[in-house]
């Protein structure tokens, strides 16, 4: 199904830089994440998967459970130096919405580039509201998320006023820099993969992605 020979220059491209995909809740944000690490190899690095880590203190725990969003420092303190880990050297990383709150992306990009992750694209899995209460119903047909406290209806409302209200911001400021790439996350899983790597082949070949300092 995929060009072989276009996921091998995608790996050259892409190198030990990263790419950070964003969505609403239920987008498929870790399942493409995963997808793409099969076919191109690297790392998943989700903001929320470390705080939900065993080393989260009591207070980050309470801020989760309430379904909004951690405060910008302690976001930084928590999730910025897990990107410098020894293992993710000399690999891509795929990062899954680290940086949710407007305003986090310039550190965001800082620590990438210092831990040599260079952030080479943004992904936009679109879906509406009305498909991420659909998909919110129909998760345990899919029963890929494991356990999760906070899959309710009212902590995913709150989950999607955070994201129109924090997030949306973030990716519209990628946009501006140039290098968002746009998905319908509407699509067959399989197809939404084939739609990015299209995507990232376009942007290797269009050198549209630019070095972010």
């Amino acid at each position: 199904m995929y060009d072989d020979s276009e996921i091998n220059l995608i790996k050259e491209w892409l190198g030990s830089g990263s790419i950070n995909i964003f969505g609403r809740p239920f987008a498929g944000k870790d399942i493409q994440a995963n997808n793409l690490i099969e076919l191109i190899g690297g790392n998943l690095v989700g903001g929320g998967d470390i705080l939900r880590s065993d080393n989260m203190t009591d207070e980050i725990k309470a801020l989760m459970k309430t379904g909004k969003l951690i405060p910008t420092e302690k976001y930084q303190e928590i999730v910025l130096p897990y990107l410098n880990q020894k293992k993710f050297q000399n690999k891509p990383l795929f990062l899954s919405s680290v940086g949710r709150w407007y305003g986090e992306e310039d550190a965001v990009i800082r620590a990438l580039e210092k831990s040599g992750h260079q952030l080479k694209a943004v992904i936009h899995l679109e879906i509406s509201e009305q498909e991420s209460y659909a998909r919110w119903k129909n998760r345990d047909i899919y029963n890929d998320r494991g356990e999760r406290h906070d899959d309710t209806v009212e902590i995913l409302k709150i989950r999607l006023d955070e994201c129109n209200k924090k997030t949306i911001p973030v990716i519209e400021k990628y946009q501006q820099m140039g290098i968002l790439i746009k998905i319908d996350g509407t699509k067959k899983r399989a197809e939404v993969t084939q739609d990015i790597i299209e995507s990232l082949g376009k942007m290797r070949r269009d050198g549209t992605s630019r070095a972010l300092a």
